[in-house]
């Protein structure tokens, strides 16, 4: 019924995110269980785990539904659930929860979840702290505009394994709260507000001992026990105040009329109560302190109740446990008071706390209603007009409007021979066996080639493990449609196709455009990683290659590429990932034996110097002839170009200041810039018109301009060293003779010349190779930092931060490694370190290999490793073989014959 509504300010998307091992699907399986079982729920009946038999301590973790998550012990796949969920008024919520994985690897299905999620709940561990992933997913999230909310996780910690004090505790958990701020402010510039439990965008859990809660949930628990009490209960005794019953019965010399809205920001901060004029003050030196130090707030009310439980049920006996936990109105079974500690645990918190409203209050208080979040999202995700009436439809998240959905993430069937798509509806309805056309990431008005016309067979809620099929679903749902997945490869925008539609009218109203395709930048924006397979049987290649086809679809920054030589090429983010789509590829989507390559990564090629002279390059027909010149890039200038931060549809004067100002460009050269490559919207390297008009005769040129920037792109595509992509280059037209006829200077002519221009002016501009570089954090106690420095010195790698981390004996470890040398290195850690260091690395950044890749005079020896300065050349050389082209760069590919007299001519004169 809440999915049904014309409203939807009774349904909330938000993301779950957080670091590996954060917590995050136990919290899932503790909201879950509240849903199933009865709170006043006894013997097998009281717990999901005591149900399904699972081992205890475990966890059921109901969101990892795949087999190797179980058998992993982390979530892979991210996980959409819709839970029927009470605040504390009693008012029903739908909330849908993406449950996504915390390791680096992964970070891909977080970002699809944060494209669809009207807001993100960051998991973050109270020991740990902040990690790599939580500073990925931060990031994000604040590049998609979302609003943030806090859980602070395993707060269980503090006092079974660190066992600090209750003074402490708040301190640590203070600690972290202003890390995350910091973090927050740093990345957003300030635009976002800060997180204070004081105004609810906090909430403290412990999904091991299932309880959650928000200072307002925990003030309401007190004041609720207090309108319960007769009219003397302001006339017991005052030294309980600090004893258990404090949420029992006297309630710390609280006042009848003091509200839940009232108390809860009293909870937190330098906040006492003076027990003898029963009022708060800043300072405990303010209070009455005869009696013993007055202690805050948050110490008294809360974390001293949550010790004495504690403590009573891990170190009381049975009498003594059932004394304490009635005396606040907890009643347990025999059964379960002489269970383990963690049953006894969880039985007593479910009664003491009751559901987690606490949780569901901050969700609805502080992430939108997908109504009020659709205008946001649809000017941040939509590449359309806004002013369009797809737009203003959508942003209205308009149930009435034709149906508009963006599909970020496809789900495979238990089969794996098909997939349902996962997405936001914007606009309109749904129904199984409704005409949609989905719209591909290459999609656009003028071209069409990316649309296929499908069929919905089922539309479903995804509710982990699994689904309930509806008859039909509104705007502002979260939803799987099956039957249409047939021509997505990634993302989709999915519009209806039935009369009536968006572009259907014949007055010639607007036709949807498609929502941008998912970019991770986090991750370094591309998987670099690169595995070579090809079937034990040879029979089998087709079975193969569809298994590939699958396997991208499923994982959102896997890709594949078949080489010139045939092989076919996997990319991933790193060895868990490419361990976790192999196995997917052998046995979910095509149950063949797969042969496996030793890892390489990919490369790039660049230029250190401005060419040595001006390059040029004669047609076939010899009328025309391109004179270039290659240049590096200005520092820095390459990610803005990627990140997308530039965009040639501005116009020349933006374009020109953008050059100007942050780069200190000469006026001609920033409003000569043609295009970049190799993509047209991202790419790392400018091609620049650098001719004089008294030179040049720019109407021809023009009309060659598309001719010209496809053999740039084609040339930075693939450069002239090992074929791999070209970054960071500047290429100069100095000249241009072009044929009279238009007939004589056709794309055919053109393209092939610019290209050899490009690589023969790359060529001489001091080439270099490029890695991609890993940044690794690790995480181990501080007496062993010392000894993981040889290891990453061994690897080429360096530390450049060790620092502790504040109330834990733990040191986290920053350093940067080479990607092609950190295979086995986490292993290599863990075997050094006897198991004490978790290490976690992600894509970080391009450096320039040591060494002349050009240099023939090194000799490679076979089965010995390279020195530093050799290692350009070995990468070269064994790049080159792996994809089948000869040993050396044939100069006389790239240059023609006047080139290369030109250039002996050169040497001749140098001697």
């Amino acid at each position: 019924a809440l999915l049904g509504n014309d409203t939807t300010l009774t349904r909330r998307g938000v993301a779950l995110v957080g670091h590996l091992h954060t917590g995050k699907t136990t919290f899932v399986d503790l909201l879950i269980e509240q849903t199933k079982i009865k709170p006043d729920a006894f013997g097998a009946r009281a717990s999901m785990e005591s149900q399904s038999g699972i081992k205890a301590g475990s966890g059921p973790r109901i969101t990892d539904t795949l087999l190797a998550e179980q058998e992993r012990g982390l979530s892979i796949k991210s996980s959409p659930i819709t839970l029927c969920l009470p605040d504390t008024r009693g008012k029903s919520y739908a909330v849908s929860i993406v449950d996504c994985p915390g390791h680096p690897n992964f970070h891909d299905e977080s970002a699809a979840a944060l494209r669809c999620a009207d807001g993100a709940v960051l998991a973050v561990d109270a020991v740990d702290g902040i990690m790599i992933s939580t500073e990925m997913v931060v990031t994000q999230a604040i590049s998609e505009g979302l609003p943030l909310t806090l859980l602070i996780t395993k707060v269980d910690r503090l006092l079974v394994e660190l066992k600090l004090p209750p003074d402490d505790a708040y301190y640590k958990l203070r600690r972290v709260i202003d890390e995350v701020n910091a973090l927050v402010r740093q990345r957003s510039r300030g635009r976002y507000p800060p997180f204070d439990p004081a105004i609810g965008n906090v909430a403290f859990e412990s999904g091991t001992h299932g309880w959650c809660f928000t200072l307002e949930s925990f003030a309401n628990q007190y004041l609720d026990h207090v309108s319960d009490l007769g009219e003397d209960a302001e006339e017991e005794e005052e030294e309980m105040v600090n004893g258990i019953r404090v949420a029992g019965g006297t309630s710390g010399g609280l006042g009848r009329n003091l509200s839940p809205e009232t108390f809860a920001p009293r909870l937190w901060g330098d906040c006492f109560l003076d027990p003898s004029t029963r009022t708060f003050k800043k300072k405990s030196s303010q209070c009455d302190n005869s009696g013993g130090t007055v202690k805050r707030t948050f110490v008294t009310f809360i974390l001293d109740p949550l010790y004495k439980i504690y403590s009573a049920c891990l170190g009381e006996d049975e009498g003594t446990i059932e004394k304490t936990l009635r005396s606040v109105g907890v009643l347990l079974s025999r059964d379960q008071l002489r269970s383990s500690a963690r049953p006894l645990l969880r039985a007593a918190f479910r009664r003491f706390f009751g559901p987690s409203t606490g949780f569901v209050d901050m969700v609805v208080r502080h992430i939108p209603s997908p109504a009020a979040a659709s205008k946001g999202k649809v000017a941040r995700c939509y590449t359309g007009p806004l002013d369009s009436s797809p737009a203003k439809a959508m942003a209205k998240c308009d149930p009435r409007a034709p149906f508009v959905m963006h599909c970020v993430k496809l789900y495979a069937a238990p089969d794996g021979q098909s997939f349902s798509a996962f997405g936001r509806i914007y606009s309109g309805v749904i129904k199984p066996g409704d005409r949609v056309k989905v719209l591909g990431e290459a999609y656009s008005p003028d071209d069409d080639e990316d649309m296929a016309l499908a069929t919905v067979s089922a539309v479903s809620i995804p509710r982990g493990r699994r689904r309930t099929d509806v008859t039909m679903a509104r705007a502002g749902n979260w939803v799987m449609l099956d039957g249409i997945d047939a021509n997505i490869a990634k993302t989709a925008t999915i519009v209806s196709a039935e009369s009536g539609a968006f572009g259907d009218s014949p007055d010639g109203d607007d036709g949807v455009q498609i929502f941008a395709p998912l970019k991770f930048p986090q991750a370094g924006g591309e998987a670099v990683m690169k595995l070579a397979v090809e079937p034990l049987n040879p029979a089998e290649l087709p079975k193969m290659v569809e298994g590939l086809r699958r396997v991208t679809k499923s994982y959102p920054m896997a890709k594949t590429r078949v080489e010139e030589s045939g092989e076919h090429v996997l990319f991933g983010t790193g060895e868990l990932y490419l361990d976790c789509v192999m196995h997917d590829l052998r046995h979910v989507y095509s149950d063949i034996e797969v042969k496996v390559a030793d890892p390489v990564v990919a490369f790039r090629e660049t230029v250190v110097e401005t060419s040595s002279l001006k390059c040029f390059a004669e047609t076939a027909n010899k009328r025309n002839k391109l004179t270039m010149i290659a240049e590096p890039l200005d520092d820095g200038l390459a990610e803005q170009l990627e990140a997308g931060k530039v965009n040639l549809n501005w116009d020349k004067k933006k374009l020109g200041r953008f050059f100007q100002t942050k780069y200190e460009w000469d006026l001609l050269s920033s409003r000569s810039v043609w295009a970049f490559g190799s993509s047209p919207t991202h790419g790392s390297n400018i091609l620049m018109d650098d001719t004089l008009p008294s030179e040049v005769d720019k109407a021809s040129l023009n009309m060659c301009k598309s001719s010209i920037v496809q053999g740039f792109q084609w040339a930075t595509r693939e450069g002239p060293l090992c074929e791999e992509p070209v970054r960071s280059t500047k290429i100069k037209i100095l000249d241009a003779v072009l044929a009279d006829k238009p007939i004589h200077r056709g794309g055919g002519q053109i393209i092939p010349t610019a290209r050899k221009t490009v690589h023969s002016s790359l060529l001489t501009a001091t080439p270099r190779l490029m890695e991609p570089v890993y940044r690794v954090q690790m995480h181990c106690p501080g007496d062993i930092v010392d000894a993981v420095q040889p290891v990453l010195a061994k690897r080429r790698g360096h530390i450049v931060q060790d620092k502790p981390i504040p109330g834990s004996p733990l040191y986290t470890v920053k350093a940067f490694l080479p990607v092609i040398d950190s295979f086995g290195f986490e292993t290599d850690v863990r075997t050094f370190t006897q198991g004490q260091a978790m290490v976690y690395s992600v894509f970080d950044h391009w450096a320039v290999v040591p060494g002349d890749p050009m240099d023939r005079g090194i000799v490679l020896h076979p089965l010995e490793p390279s020195p530093p300065q050799h290692l350009a050349r070995e990468f070269l050389v064994k790049t080159r073989r792996r994809k089948g082209l000869s040993e050396d760069v044939t100069v006389t590919k790239f240059f023609d014959e006047a080139m290369r007299a030109q250039l002996a001519e050169d040497t001749m004169q140098d001697f």
